[in-house]
């Protein structure tokens, strides 16, 4: 078994760390609150991002070179989350997470 290299494996923690993040956030404290934070713009992101960070994380654990424009778009993607959780209060975690996939995956994309 080739082992994934370490930057690699890096951003799939980070990828996953988001992945978890985002998903939990929209089912648990989102579905909670109501109001803006289950508004369509805001939840349909969430959603996006939490799948685009596991469907990263999915392409750089087989190894295919298509890797990087996924990461390209993850990293927009993770960008654009969270800054719509910038506006929303209890979602600063949510918005570190992605703040640090977006980092990861810029990095990869290069």
């Amino acid at each position: 078994m080739n082992a994934v290299p370490k930057e690699m494996q890096l951003c799939v923690d980070a990828c996953l760390r988001c992945y978890q993040s985002c998903l939990g956030s929209a089912m648990n404290h989102c579905l909670e609150r109501g109001g803006a934070h289950v508004a369509p713009p805001h939840f349909r992101l969430m959603m996006a991002c939490a799948e685009m960070c596991r469907t990263a994380a999915h392409f750089m654990l087989t190894g295919v070179p298509q890797h990087r424009h996924v990461c390209a778009d993850c990293a927009s993607i993770c960008r654009q989350c969270a800054d719509s959780c910038d506006g929303l209060d209890g979602m600063d975690r949510c918005a570190a997470d992605c703040r640090s996939c977006a980092d990861a995956c810029e990095r990869m994309a290069a």
